[in-house]
């Protein structure tokens, strides 16, 4: 982002957790407050990147681990006689889905719940910057009456 930006930069998704991420401004005066809440959403992006990293990584492998069984079971390549990538039907990939999210189940139940706890301490913190913003607003506007 340019020197004279005073906002959050948001970037293209990324190739592996398609999340986009986030450069986060930092004020020339940044309270203490402040900076705990820039920290917290900083590690809850971290934390969100490789979370989401990771599970599209073990997606895309199963997913075309699941498509060759299936393919080799029928007897048939990968690849047809065109060239193009043997596929299979939406009804035998529902199977891989299900499966898929059956078995990452628990996984997705922690991150959700880690998310949640993340994402209320930020609202908290954001609560409280915006408090501490608005008395030393007070407090000038006082001191210049």
């Amino acid at each position: 982002p340019p020197a004279h930006s005073r906002n959050d930069w948001i970037g293209p998704p990324d190739k592996h957790s398609n999340l986009r991420p986030v450069i986060f401004y930092v004020p020339p005066e940044e309270s203490p407050l402040e900076r705990r809440l820039r920290e917290a959403r900083q590690e809850a992006q971290a934390c969100d990147q490789r979370f989401w990293a990771r599970h599209n990584r073990t997606f895309r492998q199963e997913k075309e681990e699941f498509i060759y069984s299936r393919l080799k079971a029928k007897g048939l390549e990968i690849r047809d006689e065109t060239g193009q990538k043997a596929t299979l039907n939406a009804e035998e990939m529902a199977d891989f889905y299900k499966d898929f999210l059956s078995k990452n189940f628990r996984k997705h139940m922690q991150y959700n719940r880690d998310w949640y706890k993340r994402n209320f301490t930020i609202t908290f913190l954001m609560g409280q910057v915006a408090l501490a913003r608005a008395l030393r607003w007070l407090r000038w506007k006082k001191k210049n009456v």
